[in-house]
């Protein structure tokens, strides 16, 4: 990796120590993100610790900080007027839409998802393997006719590509799909006009590495 490479790697995870730290703890700041992607939805205990893949006492802990900081509410089955998982006796928490905070902490949120994405991207251009051709799309360009989000051929290190993405799926809250290729496999499927390589050619997409030179 280039100098350059690594500046950009250390400046993106320097600002998302200092986003994690503004928000308090790292359980707060994926709480905030669950509650922002869906504003309408409300959510039981058990369902926000799994979906934030944290501990139930932790989560507690963080609702309770966000309620007093008027960022969330309780509200009862009822009132939230969907059909919701848990129990009766659930406890539901939904964004509060009269928060005085709420436009800020949006474009904050929306700042530290973009910073987690590129960090994403370096980490697996940097130890994915050798890339010859490296694209997004998907959530990532706001495509949605299309079935992958990070498309990869060359030679690769798929138990390395797929932890990252784990890791990053946790983080950024949402699922990933990715579809890796090997070149050989790129080149038939190339020459057959793949109705799947095409899709993804023809999509909203961003190249990060293109040694084909595709456009």
């Amino acid at each position: 990796m280039s100098n350059r490479d690594w500046g950009l790697v250390i400046g993106i995870w320097v600002l998302l120590l200092m986003l994690e730290h503004f928000f308090g703890s790292k359980t707060r700041l994926r709480l905030l993100k669950l509650f922002f992607r869906s504003p309408e939805h409300s959510f039981f205990v058990r369902e926000l610790a799994r979906l934030a893949g944290t501990q139930l006492h932790a989560v507690r802990r963080e609702l309770s900080n966000l309620q007093k900081l008027k960022i969330i509410r309780q509200v009862t089955a009822h009132d939230s007027g969907e059909e919701l998982e848990g129990t009766e006796r659930s406890k539901y928490f939904q964004l509060d839409h009269d928060g005085a905070l709420r436009e800020e902490l949006a474009a904050l949120l929306n700042k530290a998802e973009v910073l987690e994405e590129h960090e994403l991207v370096e980490k697996i251009r940097s130890e994915g393997g050798k890339l010859k051709l490296f694209i997004l799309t998907g959530i990532f360009t706001g495509e949605k006719n299309i079935n992958t989000d990070i498309f990869i051929v060359g030679k690769l290190k798929p138990l390395v590509l797929s932890k990252l993405i784990k890791r990053y799926e946790n983080d950024l809250g949402k699922a990933i799909r990715y579809t890796f290729m090997s070149e050989e496999e790129f080149k038939d499927r190339r020459q057959i006009g793949d109705r799947f390589l095409y899709s993804v050619l023809e999509a909203k997409h961003e190249f990060v590495i293109n040694e084909y030179n595709l456009t």
